[in-house]
């Protein structure tokens, strides 16, 4: 979906969900005028952080505003179990312990030492929205409920 139809996409979740967009940008922590620009398509689609904040002000699954953004391929996505409260907090206690151990440079050994905040801030956002996907998708894989071969339904 190119940033003109995701804008859209946006306007109509906001809309449904009767924010204005002072409003929107209040529970989002995103500017207004940013989100403006995301909604008449004059920006392109958003950063991944972005999408993130915009969607717990919306209510709206993180997973579903990051396909219609692009970011995830609609071929790639399964029928996998959702994920609880708890979960989620799994989720981001396992995220802040990865992150902290990328700033105290042990994580990034293979890669001569490299600190995660010498990174600029587009490639820490990608990196961190990357381990949370990666996460998010073990979490729910490991959800999933596994039934030997000999007793599949083929």
């Amino acid at each position: 979906m190119e940033g003109k139809q995701f804008g859209s996409f946006i306007r109509a979740l906001r809309k449904k969900k009767g924010f204005t967009v002072n409003q929107l940008a209040l529970y989002s922590g995103v500017s207004s005028a940013q989100i403006s620009r995301i909604e008449n398509g004059l920006r392109g689609v958003p950063k991944p952080e972005t999408i993130k904040k915009l969607s717990e002000a919306l209510g709206h699954p993180y997973e579903d505003l990051m396909q219609a953004a692009g970011y995830i391929d609609d071929n790639t996505k399964t029928d996998l179990p959702a994920l609880t409260e708890r979960d989620e907090r799994d989720i981001q206690k396992e995220l802040e312990k990865i992150i902290k151990g990328l700033k105290t440079g042990n994580g990034f050994a293979a890669f001569g030492g490299l600190d995660i905040d010498e990174l600029d801030e587009e490639d820490r956002e990608l990196l961190i929205a990357s381990l949370e996907n990666s996460l998010r998708l073990a979490k729910r894989i490991a959800k999933q409920k596994f039934t030997p071969k000999k007793y599949r339904k083929e």
